[in-house]
């Protein structure tokens, strides 16, 4: 038998050796993983399409031909509840498909990679890459957040032609817009995809919800306008329907958000629907009224009675209670406002008024104009008080001549002439208070005489009055009140003052006619022109004379110069009126007057 000889191995010699042999086959390895380097790995997909094993341009082929139309179709972003479409290029966002086959490649290019791609089996993701325009994508964000911004909108309650509608509330919504680029871009990356990126947005909630408008619908609108409401004053009844309520009706939030009503009273007062029934229910005071009797005596014609006014704010708290309610019980009482009366026959006697002062009357051709223009001056004029020191004014008591005052068309004197003008004809009534006023023996403080004569009036005592320019006033210098009554027929005014007199007597003088000039002639055409007969200008001084105790205690002087009546003809002619002082009488341009006042021991 042999025997076996055990051999022993150095260690030393043969690591050495191995190991070489190892490097050498792994640079073998990845020198083969090198040489395939061009080549995408296997198994690479980016968003589900496969590229690999394709070099870097082939792939950029493909992922622009698959992935391209994906990611080129509008993005769809949510904003709150509303959808809106937007180009990826208009949002500056578009797929890099270069880029994205480089970071393919370029995965697979380190040691262990590329050793590991001649062993690879299964897949590999790779993220696309997303070029971006941040400027252009900021800008196109501001737009759709514009466009797609939304206002908190209150639940609100509004009446409309007699019944009630409810507006819903709307949450308000605003796009946060330094996280919304981000938010587009992260989405777009997560192209193809069927939900629509989620924009950041605020979210504003309304103060008056959907159940408070439900509430307030039902609570106080639908009753409210339900049927009409009615309103006793005294014996009358002032009916109030849905529409006439609804105009005037709101429903507004209070403090703890709550939608409560609010009526305009005001504005409900003065609706046509409401004011005519109020002011049928309603009635104004009635002043005393005075006359003399045989004996000339002051007494009372008819007593004062006192009236009764609805306010607005009566209405709102008469009217508000009802709204809820149904059938009888929409009725109910309204309070009124107790009107007293400015005079009274308590007053009459307070004042000392007890006999007459004065009186005159004009007479004046008839003519349809004059009646009603004198006669509403006189039903303004009438039932006048004027207290001790007060001052009347004929243009504050009766107002401007105008259509809308109660005055129509009459003659009026105009740079010398006849023309026509609404008021026309109430300087009779200017000449019969200036005569009240100057057998009064109170002070005169302005008045005019018509520009010329007018032969039914007094020379130099006659006024005219014009509406903004030549007013007629006097002030009542005497220790008792005046109560001034005025009345007219349709050719004739008469002017009364009964009070207590202050003087026994007023006297008037006056002197002859002076400084005589002729009237010219002129011809006139057109339906405005008026034929005029032709007199002669003057002046003429008046006295008034004050008596007391039989004698002269005063003496004042009335100065008034007329100019010329011209003669005037119109082509083609008219006829000429019957007489020169059946054409005047009317507002006219004032002629000078003065006065002077000497006082007598």
């Amino acid at each position: 038998m042999g025997r076996v000889r055990s051999r022993t191995v150095n260690w030393r010699t043969v690591l050495p050796v191995a190991g070489g042999a190892v490097v050498l086959g792994l640079g073998g390895l990845y020198g083969a993983g090198l040489a395939a380097g061009d080549d995408i790995a296997e198994g690479t997909r980016v968003r589900g399409v496969d590229i690999g094993g394709m070099g870097r341009a082939d792939a950029q082929r493909v992922l622009d031909r698959k992935l391209g139309p994906a990611f080129a179709a509008p993005v769809a972003l949510k904003i709150g509840g509303r959808i809106e479409k937007a180009d990826p290029g208009a949002l500056g966002l578009s797929l890099d498909a270069a880029a994205t086959a480089d970071r393919a490649a370029s995965a697979g290019s380190g040691p262990v990679t590329a050793i590991g791609r001649l062993f690879a089996s299964g897949s590999r993701d790779v993220e696309p890459v997303v070029r971006v325009d941040e400027h252009k994508g900021r800008a196109a964000i501001d737009r759709i957040a514009a466009a797609a911004e939304r206002q908190v909108r209150e639940g609100s309650i509004s009446f409309e032609k007699g019944g009630a509608k409810a507006t819903a509330p709307v949450t308000g919504v605003a796009v946060i817009e330094d996280k919304a680029l981000d938010t587009v871009r992260d989405g777009y990356l997560r192209t193809p995809h069927a939900a629509p990126v989620v924009m950041p947005v605020k979210q504003t909630q309304p103060r008056i919800g959907p159940h408070e408008t439900e509430r307030a619908m039902k609570d106080f609108a639908q009753p409210a306008m339900s049927a009409p409401v009615t309103l006793t004053l005294a014996d009358k009844r002032i009916p109030i329907g849905p529409a006439a309520l609804g105009r005037h009706l709101t429903m507004k939030p209070d403090s703890a958000n709550r939608l409560v009503p609010a009526l305009d009273s005001q504005g409900l007062l003065a609706d046509p629907a409401v004011s005519r029934p109020v002011r049928d229910a309603s009635q104004g005071p009635q002043d005393a009224v005075l006359r003399l009797d045989r004996d000339d005596r002051v007494v009372v014609a008819r007593d004062s009675g006192v009236g009764r006014q609805v306010t607005a704010k009566a209405l709102g708290e008469a009217v508000v209670p009802l709204l809820t309610r149904s059938g009888p019980a929409r009725t109910g009482e309204i309070a009124a406002t107790t009107l007293q009366p400015r005079f009274t026959s308590a007053s009459a006697q307070r004042l000392g008024i007890k006999e007459k002062v004065s009186s005159f009357t004009v007479a004046f051709p008839r003519a349809p104009y004059r009646s009603t223009n004198i006669g509403r001056a006189v039903e303004l004029i009438n039932g006048s008080v004027v207290l001790p020191g007060q001052e009347w004014s004929f243009n504050r008591t009766v107002g401007e001549r105008s259509k809308e005052n109660g005055f129509v068309d009459g003659l009026m004197i105009n740079n010398g002439q006849y023309v026509k003008s609404p008021g026309g004809g109430v300087s009779a009534v200017a000449t019969t208070m200036f005569n009240a006023m100057f057998f009064a023996g109170v002070k005169p403080v302005e008045h005019g005489a018509h520009s010329f004569y007018i032969e039914r009036y007094p020379e130099g005592r006659e006024a005219t009055v014009a509406w903004g320019t030549l007013d007629l006033r006097w002030i009542n210098d005497s220790p008792h009140a005046l109560y001034i009554k005025a009345e007219s027929t349709d050719t004739s005014v008469t002017i009364t003052f009964l009070g207590t007199k202050k003087y026994d007597e007023i006297r008037a003088t006056k002197g002859p006619r002076t400084n005589i000039k002729p009237p010219a002639t002129r011809t006139g055409s057109g339906p405005e022109c008026e034929v005029q007969t032709p007199l002669e200008g003057f002046d003429v001084s008046v006295g008034r004379v004050f008596v007391q105790d039989g004698r002269e205690v005063k003496r004042e002087n009335f100065d008034t110069h007329y100019t010329p009546r011209d003669k005037v003809t119109c082509t083609p002619e008219k006829p000429a009126p019957a007489s020169s002082a059946a054409a005047g009488g009317s507002d006219a341009a004032p002629a000078t007057a003065t006065s002077d006042s000497t006082p007598l021991g």
